[in-house]
């Protein structure tokens, strides 16, 4: 049954009621109540009308206040040309709205004597309901609702700058990423008008989840990374003369016969050009119940050498030599290398003694061309050629080696993307123009990844920062203080010089609005220490292996957005906070409250649905204060 038949036939079951009523004679309350029926039912259904009435005005605002502008940035003053602009832009943006109809009669867009376009608009909705319901009591609504709106738009108005900081973490995996997606993209289409003179209206991307990556920014926001130097030798360091080996048994332990070896109970001893018996080469042994003509082979660890499979011990050709200090080290020639003692190197790229390659030793005895590595394998090949030297200490370096919470060694490579500014410039929006200011090196794993997503900088090219939003991929924990931080260069004056054909304006809200809206779904957990997440992290940031043993150097990552919210507040930043799926009351819903820059800009949406209602008001909120009212 089709809805017109459906509507008529409750029309028509109605007016029978209401004859039966009519005629009943039984009491008056039958007569009340069969003469409020048309009443009653007329305000119920018409409400359907009167909402998609309400719905059709707020779309209504939203285009007629994009056409106030466009009629406003036009270069005209006389009302004739003010009014064919300003028409032809609200007919292109009414498209977008079915079942409408624009009153041009009753539209208008004037500039009065205080240099302000106004302009007002009438559009007619047709009802659904109400004439289907009840004729002829319907007719009191007509056909159509009239609907309007008014907008003014003071053509010294200001330039926008939007910095967007969109949570990319793991937990917005699914939906969640699909309804950031689209929300964020219809925010992008509120804010950035097709024409950008005599105002502009600009918006940048800040995806974060553990880090942010600077794209090709990087360098200038951090500072370079040192570099490699070239390894041309090593050796192990060996005292004494050689000794020949005649004889090896296959026996737990290895006894080796080397006559007059002259050698004590824990020596550290170093055996190479063993025939047959070959497994003994190019390695460590500690010396015990050594005779004149003998010793036994212990390993490092204190275990008994087993031989009984190894090859039969044949010829004379094998040798055997004490380590010089007892340490079996190795000298590293590197001409101005650069280490100095107690810190770690990084070895690459060795040919032959390739087992000291891709792990971090500590350096010793260190002078211009030289230093020295502690052996730590339990096999080990002569050098070749070639090989590379890094420096581990961090902060600066392309390798970064420290100690875990397990307290074991671990070396990370630094990553392309950035972590907390330490220090003065903390909390300040000053220049990375030196150490002092630069942002904070990011040593994430061994491969030194990071999140794939780069920042970018003040556009005006809607379709490219939507482009750029479709593309966002999820991962990794949550840094929120460093995406505040990075909002906040986006519409910073001082960080011009790292992007100037899209840099920020001055700071002078007359002229300009900067806005800063921080979109998350959960708890600042990342903090660092010396670019390593540190060991007072939260759940979710990773296992303690990959965390560095050291307190956050800034300390809780809740108190640095504060901290960053306040500074960029105080120079008329205005602060937007957007909590998807966060609880009113918990601490991550009141760390927003505080950065938000009145309790009106604090939106804590539940869904998707949600979601867009947000972002969409903080646009329109946006335009308003654009637009005088």
């Amino acid at each position: 049954m089709g809805r017109n038949s459906w509507f008529g036939g409750l029309g028509r079951r109605l007016r029978a009621f209401t004859r039966r009523m009519a005629g009943d004679a039984r009491g008056n309350v039958a007569m009340l109540f069969a003469l409020s029926i048309p009443v009653l039912v007329l305000i119920t259904v018409g409400g359907v009308d009167i909402h998609r009435a309400s719905t059709v005005r707020v779309n209504l605002q939203d285009a007629l206040d994009a056409a106030a502008l466009a009629a406003a940035r036009s270069p005209y003053t006389a009302n004739a040309d003010l009014q064919r602009v300003g028409l032809a832009s609200l007919r292109a943006n009414l498209k977008a709205y079915p079942n409408i109809t624009l009153r041009e009669g009753d539209t208008s867009f004037v500039l009065n004597s205080d240099d302000v376009v106004v302009a007002s608009s009438k559009v007619d909705v047709k009802t659904l309901v109400a004439n289907i319901v009840l004729p002829p009591y319907g007719k009191f609504m007509d056909d159509y609702l009239p609907v309007g709106a008014h907008s003014e738009v003071d053509r010294s108005s200001r330039n926008i700058e939007v910095a967007l900081v969109l949570d990319i973490t793991g937990s917005m995996a699914g939906q969640r990423i699909i309804d950031l997606k689209a929300a964020a993209k219809e925010l992008v289409e509120l804010i950035v008008q097709p024409i950008q003179t005599p105002w502009y209206s600009k918006v940048a991307l800040v995806p974060y989840s553990n880090s942010v990556n600077p794209g090709s920014h990087v360098t200038a926001a951090r500072g370079a990374i040192s570099t490699s130097v070239n390894i041309t030798g090593a050796v192990i360091n060996l005292a004494g003369t050689p000794k020949s080996i005649t004889a090896a048994t296959k026996a737990r332990p290895v006894v080796i016969t080397s006559t007059d070896h002259g050698f004590s109970n824990g020596d550290v001893v170093w055996i190479t050009g063993a025939t047959g018996m070959t497994q003994l080469n190019n390695k460590p042994y500690e010396v015990r119940n050594k005779t004149a003509s003998t010793f036994e082979l212990y390993n490092m660890a204190g275990g008994r050498v087993d031989g009984r499979n190894y090859g039969t011990y044949s010829g004379s050709a094998g040798r055997v030599q004490r380590c010089q200090n007892n340490d079996c080290s190795i000298t590293i020639t590197a001409a101005n290398h650069g280490m100095s003692n107690n810190e770690y190197v990084y070895i690459t790229n060795v040919g032959g003694m390739t087992q000291i390659n891709d792990q971090s030793h500590l350096v010793g005895n260190a002078s211009t061309n030289s230093f020295t590595i502690d052996l730590t394998e339990t096999s080990l090949t002569p050098y070749t050629s070639g090989g590379r030297a890094w420096s581990a200490r961090g902060g600066g370096t392309t390798y970064f080696a420290f100690e875990n919470m397990d307290g074991d060694l671990q070396t990370h490579r630094v990553s392309g993307c950035v972590t907390e500014r330490v220090g003065a410039q903390a909390y300040t929006e000053a220049a990375p123009t030196g150490a002092s200011s630069w942002v904070g090196r990011h040593y994430p794993n061994i491969s030194g990844t990071c999140i794939d997503d780069t920042i970018l900088p003040l556009s005006s090219d809607a379709a490219t920062i939507k482009s750029r939003i479709d593309a966002f991929n999820v991962s990794g924990s949550t840094s929120g203080q460093i995406g505040i931080a990075w909002g906040w260069y986006m519409v910073s004056p001082n960080w011009n010089s790292l992007w100037p054909s899209n840099g920020a304006a001055a700071y002078n809200s007359a002229e300009t609005l900067k806005s800063v809206v921080i979109m998350t779904d959960g708890a600042f957990n990342t903090p660092y220490c010396s670019g390593v997440i540190s060991r007072q992290a939260g759940a979710g940031s990773g296992s303690s292996s990959a965390k560095i043993d050291c307190d956050a150097t800034n300390g809780d990552p809740f108190a640095q957005s504060r901290a960053l919210c306040d500074a960029m507040k105080d120079q008329g930043v205005i602060v937007y906070t957007v909590g998807f799926g966060i609880t009113a009351g918990t601490a991550e819903a009141d760390v927003l409250a505080d950065c938000a820059s009145t309790p009106a800009n604090v939106f804590l949406p539940a869904d998707g649905g949600d979601l867009s209602e947000a972002f969409a008001a903080i646009g329109r909120d946006i335009k308003q204060l654009r637009i005088s009212r």
